[in-house]
């Protein structure tokens, strides 16, 4: 099974139109990483962003976290609150 990871990002206009415009590279980056089965993130209503992410172990989600953390994904939508579940 690896680690699934599925949530949502809830956010106002503003901060929707920081996510619209950023999310294309992040999916596309972190689909390009070792170890990443399935990464996904969709708008599903205004402002709310469907995550799902698939990848084959503990090290390949510790990666992508890493490289996450110093993207510049991260730097425009840190602030923006995450409601996650990891399952591992």
């Amino acid at each position: 099974m690896g680690v699934v990871i599925k949530g949502f990002l809830r956010c106002g206009e503003k901060d929707a139109a920081i996510v619209r415009g950023a999310v294309g590279e992040h999916i596309r980056l972190s689909r390009a990483e070792p170890g990443c089965e399935h990464f996904e993130i969709t708008e599903t209503e205004p402002g709310v962003f469907s995550i799902s992410e698939r990848f084959v172990d503990e090290a390949a989600f510790e990666a992508h976290t890493q490289r996450t953390r110093a993207s510049e994904w991260w730097t425009r939508t840190r602030h923006i609150p995450r409601e996650i579940e990891i399952q591992s």
